[in-house]
């Protein structure tokens, strides 16, 4: 478990660590079982893409590329060994293809320090903007703002978005001689190289993949995020609880119960319901009401009508801003990363 975990209670704390003691927490099956299904899977739907053909294999590969992603961050978080390097074998594969592991690791590493949650500079998957930011670009941020805080603007136009800043990001590495990052790319670069052999053995264009397969897969992602966090003054009511059906909860690892995930950064993505359930008032009053019944909710209020994110509402005011908001999260640097034209 995190040296920065937050229990409610001693009892809790107590009850956690008889739930860890489980043969199957013990051995981690449950993440060991999702690695050899969304393996086995991708393998599969690639090598009998000939048989099951496009229309069943592309939203097969979708899918089982969605919840790789959310493999990823489990690996992030410890799981299914306590061996960093180790767990990052299994992320490594650039089914993704947009960015490569080490790069998603470090950004969401420093973005669970809850204390700087949503804060621009300080939260690399934060969508709100600085004042400084906000001064200037004053036509272009308003714009991007209001497009990319609509539900269907965040799942259609952030996939672009985030490719075009971790793009953006490689090119001030190698400019940087950032060797750490260069690596990270050239790795990921090479993998995706033999994925690409791979595929077109198998009959599947690396064109076809990434934009059938990869770019939905992304854009799938940002169903979850969207409004996961919202600035306020106490850490614990930025991160949101959606009670999502279950189908959503397993495509996203029960990420869904962000606030606990928050909390508790090192509970496996099996552990996450159990413990959310035995303690569901405490969470809710915990989150300041920061509650919704389902991703549905969002698509029905948010379709097209955008969430008001401009500057950080606890950042010193800027002349001419309003400071009210709502934030959402990306798996890469957001408006950290567009601090620079």
């Amino acid at each position: 478990m995190s040296s920065h975990s937050h229990y409610l209670h001693a009892a809790q704390r107590a009850w956690i660590k008889q739930l860890s003691r489980r043969w199957y927490w013990r051995l981690e099956l449950p993440t060991w079982g999702l690695i050899a299904v969304i393996y086995g899977g991708w393998g599969c739907g690639t090598l009998f893409w000939h048989a099951i053909g496009p229309w069943l294999g592309t939203p097969l590969l979708l899918l089982l590329t969605c919840w790789y992603m959310s493999l990823q961050h489990e690996l992030i978080h410890g799981h299914p060994t306590r061996h960093a390097g180790f767990n990052q074998l299994f992320g490594l594969a650039p089914l993704a293809v947009f960015y490569p592991y080490g790069l998603y690791r470090d950004s969401h590493i420093q973005h669970h320090r809850n204390d700087h949650l949503t804060t621009p500079h300080e939260d690399p998957e934060t969508y709100y903007f600085s004042p400084e930011q906000w001064q200037r670009y004053p036509r272009l941020l308003p714009l991007l703002a209001r497009v990319r805080n609509t539900f269907s603007g965040r799942v259609l136009m952030g996939p672009w978005l985030d490719i075009a800043l971790t793009l953006r990001s490689a090119v001030s590495a190698l400019f940087a001689v950032n060797l750490r990052a260069i690596g990270m790319w050239l790795v990921h670069g090479i993998l995706l190289l033999v994925m690409f052999y791979w595929l077109r053995q198998q009959g599947i264009s690396a064109l076809w993949y990434v934009l059938t397969i990869a770019l939905p897969a992304l854009s799938l992602t940002k169903v979850r995020s969207f409004y996961e966090h919202r600035a306020e003054e106490a850490p614990e009511t930025r991160s949101v609880i959606n009670e999502a059906a279950w189908p959503w909860r397993l495509l996203f690892l029960n990420l869904n119960y962000h606030l606990v995930h928050h909390d508790l950064p090192g509970l496996p993505w099996y552990g996450l319901p159990q413990v959310y359930h035995a303690e569901r008032q405490a969470y809710h009053k915990r989150s300041g009401g920061y509650v919704v019944q389902g991703y549905g909710v969002w698509l029905r209020q948010y379709a097209v009508k955008p969430i008001d994110v401009t500057v950080h509402p606890l950042s010193p005011a800027a002349p001419g801003t309003e400071l009210q908001g709502a934030e959402c999260r990306s798996p890469f640097p957001c408006t950290a990363s567009i601090e620079t034209p």
